[in-house]
């Protein structure tokens, strides 16, 4: 198996990105609709950037996505891909292949608060 080691480790060694199994539910919601809802989040915490959740596809409704032309880059956690749910652009980014030291962000989607109506934690 190829290493996919981050290069931002390699450059800011103290630099830390931690996910945590979340043990309550999050729920995204877009309008009146809930478009994720899941018990089995993963809680990311990065240096100077606070925390965010990531939410496993299976709980989130990818029938209603449409995957976007946009990209970007984080030296950390590798190249993320983004979706659209209905009018909200670009709503929320995925890292489909991550660097080993995050991989466990495969599969999973994290959602921007200020491009969906909300974001409920407990």
């Amino acid at each position: 198996m190829a290493e996919n080691y981050a290069p931002g480790f390699q450059k800011k060694p103290d630099h830390e990105v931690t996910l945590t199994p979340f043990t309550g539910n999050v729920q995204v919601v877009l309008g009146d609709a809930v478009i994720a809802e899941s018990a089995r989040a993963i809680e990311v915490t990065e240096s100077n950037h606070g925390d965010c959740f990531y939410i496993p596809r299976a709980d989130v409704a990818m029938d209603q996505s449409v995957k976007t032309e946009t990209s970007s880059y984080c030296p950390f956690k590798g190249h993320a891909s983004y979706y659209s749910f209905g009018t909200a652009t670009d709503a929320a980014w995925s890292y489909e292949a991550p660097y080993d030291e995050c991989a466990g962000l495969k599969d999973y989607l994290a959602f921007y608060p200020n491009r969906v109506s909300d974001i409920r934690v407990g």
